[in-house]
């Protein structure tokens, strides 16, 4: 069965940088097209980014452009989220989401069946 576990989220200030990880524990990762959606408190869960198997192509909400950048390692079966000039409005639960071969649109929620716990990125003003 395949896990997903966040690390790296924190308490930042606006403006500040934050890297998100999400590894998972499964043989065959380069299978997955692995996301991240975040969600904050009384908001609907958010898609952020998303990157296919092989990494060469990736997928940004298009508010977030320019300051996050996901990336992932194979050999290391890990997805990141790099965050930079972060924002208040940016305090949310980043949680990573994985999808087999998941092709087309990637910001439905509803298309991802494993699921990591979420970590807590909170940006003070």
């Amino acid at each position: 069965q395949v896990q997903l576990v966040e690390s790296g989220g924190g308490l930042v200030q606006t403006g500040g940088s934050l890297r998100l990880s999400c590894t998972a524990s499964v043989r065959t990762f380069t299978r997955y097209t692995m996301t991240w959606f975040r969600q904050a408190p009384g908001k609907e869960r958010e898609f952020v980014a998303a990157i296919i198997w092989s990494g060469g192509s990736t997928f940004y909400a298009d508010s977030l452009k320019g300051r996050f950048t996901i990336s992932r390692d194979n050999a290391k079966n890990t997805v990141y989220l790099q965050m930079n000039s972060l924002k208040p409005e940016d305090t949310a639960v980043y949680s990573c989401a994985a999808a087999v071969y998941l092709t087309g649109t990637y910001s439905n929620p509803q298309d991802y069946t494993i699921w990591g716990q979420g970590t807590q990125v909170t940006v003070s003003s």
